[in-house]
């Protein structure tokens, strides 16, 4: 087993190191390059997000499948994983991560419009879209879009599932044992069963899960659509909080994410990484990759199911999940852990993210920790609402409608159990097939990139 993880952990450092982050930066690039600069019209991509008009018999609406695109996408790596970035590359990281979401618009809507584009119409009017069927229909490329549905129905297990439900239990299950503690019959079971409170956090998240899941992509959007702009809404106000009680120290922590992004820098240097610019750019610019990601494929098998007519327009829609993702929430998040740091006069970064941040977050006298489970608890939630629509979509395409029953059983059991079991391996395998997810995601998108220009041009001209 452990020359197994080993050989896993290699692939994954391969995988997700300077050659993917190079493949998905320059992707980002190109295609602004291509798009005519498509984030420009980022102000009429807000506007047609937030048009809230009702899905027709004929798929979600937009606005529902933009919801739960961002359910998909907003997780704990917008909180944990943007403290891990600073506290290995330093404050820089945060400007770099940014950078990379402003780019990262214009392939989330190169890969949306491509999606929308060729997707297929089921019988029952319902539409279907996304790597596979772009990659299938109109590049006859079929063993890749296999390859692509095959790595995003395993994921879906593991990044998208297993690893959610598990932040769940590590914020909630301490807080589960100590108040349990109460209770001597209680405090005596825990003796006996010490991981009692993390399979009951499973079953009960299984409970809640189930009972959204089973009722197909329109009752996860309905869900997605009123639980992601409330609780992205009250984390965003949350930070607010403490940038106001941190006020004073914003124009330091601007002036220091600035300077730490492009010259060395001895203040709050990156726990054992150092600071250096290379480690800045690496850490931020790999944070941004995966928080938002843009180019990963995962997206757009939900913009797909839209009802929208206009490729365009839905696809310019569908790429404000990377602004609202790591342009506005993560850049928040890094300001509010910068300010926070220079506020308590620390003069180097805390090894672990997860420790930054509750740092940071203890500076709302009372309710701040309460606060930072209850945002990564539903953050953690709707990743796993996100993902099972992204799982379903890839495995109808494989094996049919006849095998979404036995996928959601599936997937239920593992949200049950994940919190007990060490299932690391299975997480870093999870983790590899998101990966090899972008790789063929990304040959379309390069391979139409011509037909994206010209769409683009056709419509907004």
């Amino acid at each position: 087993m452990e020359t197994a993880s080993r050989i896993v952990e290699s692939i994954n450092n391969c995988l997700w190191g300077l050659p993917m982050i190079l493949l998905l930066s320059g992707t980002h690039l190109f295609m602004t390059w291509k798009t005519g600069f498509i984030q420009k019209k980022l102000p009429l991509a807000i506007r047609l997000s937030f048009q809230k008009e009702t899905g027709s018999e004929d798929g979600i609406s937009p606005f529902a499948a933009l919801s739960t695109t961002l359910a998909s996408t907003l997780g704990t790596g917008n909180i944990i994983g943007v403290g891990t970035a600073i506290a290995l590359g330093g404050p820089g990281a945060v400007f770099w991560c940014w950078l990379t979401g402003i780019f990262g618009i214009a392939t989330a809507y190169a890969e949306a419009l491509i999606a929308v584009r060729f997707r297929i119409r089921e019988k029952d009017g319902t539409f279907h879209g996304g790597a596979m069927y772009v990659l299938e229909r109109e590049l006859r490329l079929r063993p890749l879009a296999v390859l692509f549905a095959l790595f995003g129905v395993l994921a879906s297990f593991g990044i998208g599932c297993g690893v959610q439900v598990n932040a769940i239990s590590s914020a909630a299950a301490p807080i589960a044992a100590g108040t349990a503690g109460y209770f001597p019959s209680a405090a005596a079971l825990l003796d006996r069963f010490p991981q009692l409170p993390a399979l009951l956090i499973g079953v009960i998240t299984a409970l809640i899960t189930c009972t959204v899941i089973f009722g197909g992509i329109r009752s996860v959007s309905a869900v997605c659509e009123r639980l992601v702009p409330f609780m992205a809404s009250l984390y965003v106000i949350g930070c607010l909080v403490i940038l106001y009680r941190n006020r004073s120290f914003l124009g330091s922590a601007f002036s220091l994410i600035l300077e730490s992004a492009f010259l060395e820098s001895d203040a709050l240097t990156g726990g054992l990484a150092g600071s250096g610019i290379l480690l800045a750019a690496r850490y931020g610019v790999s944070r941004g990759l995966f928080s938002n990601e843009a180019g990963m494929g995962s997206a757009p098998l939900v913009t797909a199911s839209a009802s929208g007519r206009n490729p365009v327009f839905q696809a310019l829609a569908a790429s404000t999940a990377s602004f609202w993702d790591t342009v506005v929430v993560c850049l928040i998040t890094g300001l509010v852990l910068v300010s926070s740091l220079l506020q308590s006069g620390a003069d180097r970064l805390p090894l672990s993210g997860g420790e930054l941040v509750s740092q940071a977050f203890a500076r709302i006298p009372y309710i701040g920790q309460p606060f930072l489970l209850f945002a990564i608890v539903t953050f953690a939630y709707a990743t796993i609402l996100g993902w099972s629509c992204c799982g379903e979509r890839c495995l109808e395409y494989l094996l049919g409608k006849r095998a979404l029953f036995p996928y959601r059983f599936l997937l239920i059991l593992v949200i049950v159990f994940a919190p007990v079991l060490q299932l690391n391996l299975v997480w870093s395998i999870s983790d590899t097939l998101n990966a090899l997810m972008a790789l063929p995601n990304i040959l379309a998108i390069l391979l139409l990139s011509d037909t994206i220009s010209s769409e683009t041009r056709r419509y907004l001209s």
